[in-house]
């Protein structure tokens, strides 16, 4: 299983940013950090490890990318607009390096036709989630877990623009009808998985499966009963099991 590494200056979020690729070919997967998590976070709490077999049967190839809003909401400055301003910047960073460095990495595929699946633990399930929400056209689907999707506990101000579009509880209930946006989303899928254990909060599921029910964007809250706390061992459990049936569907199909 290869592994390469690049990093990079951004002028859209003012900072050398890291992306991690895993695997050769296959599905592309974008992997968003929790909390202010690095690139290499996936790695170190091994679960790189647990989609070995995904990658090693070239169903799937894994990219993670510093968790740059993160780090500036909760090291450094979570004021509006400072902490806004951050993600706003992050949202930029994705679409416009981030996604054309995945497509030319496959081959120089057409970004939109790159099936992209974004995926998350905590704060990013939260990135996941806005990915797929805020550019439908690029991400065909995303799987969040134990996700956290009210920035409020992280950003210390009233909300501005910037804050209103980075948060889909806000901004998802409030689409234009018969927008093209809105009618992409509507072609996707989003999987909001929890656990019940420790520092689990099952309600941020829900008013996220809410929010997009309402609006007709397909949607599943996975609740795992028992001991499956907030922590990576229910992370590694959670992904490649999902990924399994998601892409091996997929294989099975085409």
């Amino acid at each position: 299983m290869s592994r390469v590494s690049e990093r990079w200056m951004s002028e859209r979020v003012g900072r050398e940013v890291q992306v991690v690729r895993w695997g050769e070919v296959g599905t592309p997967v974008v992997f968003f950090p929790t909390a202010a998590g690095d690139a290499e976070e996936c790695e170190r709490f091994l679960l790189v490890d647990a989609l070995a077999p995904l990658l090693e049967e070239g169903l799937m190839k894994l990219y993670s990318v510093d968790s740059v809003p993160g780090m500036v909401w909760l090291k450094e400055d979570n004021r509006v607009p400072t902490a806004t301003r951050a993600q706003a910047g992050f949202d930029a960073f994705v679409t416009e390096e981030l996604v054309p460095a995945i497509a030319k990495d496959c081959g120089g595929m057409a970004p939109a036709d790159l099936g992209l699946i974004a995926t998350g633990a905590s704060i990013g399930a939260y990135n996941a989630l806005a990915a797929i929400c805020r550019h439908p056209d690029l991400f065909h689907g995303a799987y969040c877990m134990s996700g956290t999707y009210e920035l409020s506990k992280f950003i210390d101000g009233d909300m501005d623009e910037a804050w209103y579009f980075a948060s889909p509880l806000h901004f998802v209930p409030n689409m234009a009808e018969g927008s093209s946006e809105l009618a992409l989303l509507r072609q996707r899928n989003v999987l909001l998985s929890h656990g019940t254990g420790r520092w689990e909060d099952p309600e941020e599921s829900w008013a996220v499966a809410r929010a997009l029910g309402e609006r007709g964007i397909p949607n599943r809250v996975d609740e795992w009963s028992g001991e499956w706390d907030h922590d990576w061992p229910t992370w590694r459990r959670m992904l490649p099991q999902y990924l399994r049936e998601h892409l091996g569907a997929g294989r099975a199909g085409g």
